[in-house]
């Protein structure tokens, strides 16, 4: 499956996430084609990072989360920043 495929799998035309894959590796691909949305080294108040997922998917917080746990993004005294995932150079 390429790259196109995929993301014609899980995004509408408009880019919104219409499922979450339950398998863990599709999940990781998922969640790092909505982390590159965030800028690496720029902080984020919680409010930024909510607005962007919102617009993303219903369940923003489960999201938010998933970026955390995965790895894709950190937090610390309410900012949050993009921590990993694919940059394109």
């Amino acid at each position: 499956m390429g790259r196109d495929d995929f993301l014609r799998r899980y995004f509408d035309e408009d880019g919104r996430l219409h499922t979450m894959p339950r398998k863990q590796s599709r999940k990781l691909a998922v969640l790092d084609v909505i982390a590159a949305r965030f800028v690496p080294g720029v902080h984020y108040l919680e409010v930024e990072v909510n607005r962007e997922l919102i617009g993303l998917y219903d369940d923003y917080v489960t999201l938010r989360r998933a970026l955390i746990d995965f790895g894709l993004m950190d937090r610390a005294d309410g900012r949050y920043w993009r921590s990993g995932g694919t940059v394109e150079v």
